[in-house]
């Protein structure tokens, strides 16, 4: 029997995929991030209702890096530069500022799906049986 490799969250894939789209539409993408996730390192001023709005375009950001597990960048807030630090778990969704269109994420984005299994599947394999 052969171990199934781990699966890895969609979140991040979903965040790159959500962030290319709008800038190749000459959109800004703005992330929604929860500010009390444990790791999260944003400009303490800029949050509001435990929440901070940043805009991802690359006009706004220097060393933007989408990762799997945190995505991270150089930014300017009123003036001063500040390294923000995100676990992606804390994104909760990513939209453009021009349409408001784009994704909110759910819980369910950062758990894979398990394989798919049938109920009486038990690892044996099949066995055909002759009908006449």
């Amino acid at each position: 029997m052969t171990d199934t490799p781990a699966r890895t969250s969609k979140r991040p894939y979903l965040l790159r995929a959500m962030h290319d789209w709008m800038a190749d539409n000459g959109e800004t993408p703005h992330l929604i991030v929860d500010s009390e996730y444990p790791g999260v390192e944003v400009p303490r001023a800029y949050v509001k209702d435990g929440k901070v709005v940043l805009n991802l375009s690359t006009t706004a950001t220097q060393h933007l890096l989408l990762g799997n597990t945190t995505l991270e960048f150089d930014a300017r807030f009123a003036g001063v530069v500040h390294h923000v630090s995100v676990p992606i778990a804390a994104v909760l969704g990513i939209y453009a500022r021009e349409t408001g269109e784009g994704m909110v994420f759910s819980e369910q984005d950062l758990v894979p799906e398990p394989p798919n299994k049938s109920p009486d599947d038990t690892g044996k394999r099949p066995q055909l049986k002759i009908v006449k």
